[in-house]
């Protein structure tokens, strides 16, 4: 996989494949860019992939503390790298507020916005609370007790009833990510600005990915953007949690190549 070494210290890979207009898939927490590999070959088929994983996870790692809008320029550096002037940057969750995070830095250069369970708006009072006992329950040795409670909880229950495998597989990937890493990761997410306006009249299409099932992200507190952009995308995905890439890899990936599609026309 390339690499680029970052202001921060930390070298970043990501992975590139396939042919055609620029596509990058930013992975949430705790995952890597492996999280998009159900996906990537359909995807692939018709744009150019480049997958990055965040320092602290898969192949990246951890030198000093990253915030999200660092991660962003991350991601802008790699585009420079490979030459890439436009593309349509999609963003799970974690990955959606980078993605949010890089199209109020760099407008100029998004293509398309694909949110795929994500959020606009900052974590709220509860959420932070949430967060900071986590990261102390991973400062005291509880990483694996952590991660074994909240993995289960990002699919559906339906899903997690047919498919246990494919849970412990998330599981088993999430296992190899370093404590120092959560606990930046959840830092940088308490951190993070609310970011509504840059849907305002935003210069490319807005897409939105959501699961009924979804108990991190609820379609309750997304249809409340739902409107703020122009151009809106909506994909409503029934019995499906926080993973739709997991969850429902053909559906996901039909939409993002309707939406990328669309905005390179």
């Amino acid at each position: 996989m390339p690499e680029i070494t970052t202001s921060t210290g930390s070298a970043v890979f990501y992975r590139k494949m396939g042919t055609g207009p620029a596509m990058v898939l930013l992975h949430g927490f705790p995952e890597s860019g492996l999280l998009w590999r159900y996906v990537w070959d359909a995807l692939s088929e018709s744009f150019t992939l480049i997958i990055p994983d965040f320092p602290g996870s898969g192949n990246s790692p951890l030198i000093n503390s990253v915030s999200l809008n660092e991660m962003a320029g991350q991601i802008k550096s790699i585009l420079d790298a490979e030459e890439v002037n436009k593309a349509v940057i999609a963003g799970h969750s974690m990955g959606g507020y980078v993605a949010l995070a890089f199209a109020d830095q760099f407008p100029e250069h998004v293509a398309g916005l694909s949110l795929v369970h994500s959020t606009p708006a900052a974590d709220d009072d509860e959420k932070k609370v949430n967060r900071t006992k986590a990261i102390e329950i991973v400062n005291r040795g509880g990483r694996d007790t952590f991660l074994k409670q909240m993995i289960p909880n990002l699919f559906a229950e339906d899903f997690k009833r047919e498919a246990p495998l494919m849970v412990k597989e998330q599981l088993d990937n999430a296992l190899n990510m370093p404590a120092e890493s959560i606990t930046n990761f959840y830092t940088a997410m308490m951190q993070r600005p609310e970011r509504i306006d840059v849907l305002h009249e935003p210069p490319f299409a807005v897409q939105w990915i959501i699961g009924t099932d979804d108990t991190l992200i609820p379609w309750g507190k997304v249809v409340q953007f739902l409107h703020r952009a122009d151009i809106n995308f909506i994909s409503v995905y029934e019995g499906c949690g926080h993973m739709a890439m997991i969850e429902a890899p053909d559906k996901l990936a039909s939409d993002l190549k309707i939406f990328t599609r669309y905005c390179y026309s």
